[in-house]
């Protein structure tokens, strides 16, 4: 299904669709059957989308110590705090994917706290967290809880840059009305 627009905003996409975003948006809808509307919602501007693409499939697809699921579980974590509603749906829809779990994709969702994880999760999502809502009170013992969970410099940089980057879209997507594709409400239930 194809959803008329994907912000509140009249910022009608490119058109002819230049070919790399072209392809870019080809290759989504062979993967997912869709293109994501936060891609539709970028695609005004080539050079916007191309910004905002390389950020999240270097933060989200790139090499480091944190899984595709973890990933997706800071994102949706980070975005219950500031009720997101794009990347809430968008975003849970992947935890219920990657888990294969719709119970911990729900739980990510209404509140963490409740979710069944292990002391590595519970304590890079208390993180992730704790950056949304006080990023100015973290200090070494906050990282140190993080290390002795496992978690190297690196992936606490990365978890991190993906709360950062969730904080940061969370707030565009709620400026812009940004509107998740009606496919992810039912994905992976």
């Amino acid at each position: 299904m194809t959803d008329s627009l994907p912000t509140a905003l009249n910022l009608p996409p490119l058109d002819p669709l230049p070919e790399p975003m072209q392809r870019y948006f080809d290759i989504c809808v062979d993967k997912l059957g869709m293109v994501p509307n936060v891609l539709r919602a970028y695609a005004f501007d080539e050079a916007k989308l191309n910004a905002f693409t390389g950020m999240y499939n270097d933060l989200m697809l790139g090499e480091g110590g944190l899984s595709k699921l973890e990933r997706e579980m800071i994102a949706v974590a980070v975005s219950s705090v500031n009720r997101c509603f794009y990347c809430l749906v968008a975003h849970g829809a992947a935890v219920r994917q990657l888990s294969g779990d719709p119970e911990l994709g729900e739980a990510l969702v209404m509140n963490y706290r409740v979710a069944k994880l292990d002391a590595r999760q519970r304590a890079m999502l208390d993180f992730a967290v704790q950056m949304t809502e006080a990023s100015y009170g973290i200090e070494e013992k906050d990282r140190e809880q993080l290390r002795m969970v496992g978690f190297g410099d690196r992936d606490i940089w990365d978890i991190a840059a993906v709360a950062s980057f969730f904080n940061m879209t969370n707030r565009m997507a709620s400026a812009i009305d940004m509107r998740p594709n009606s496919d992810y409400h039912a994905a992976h239930r």
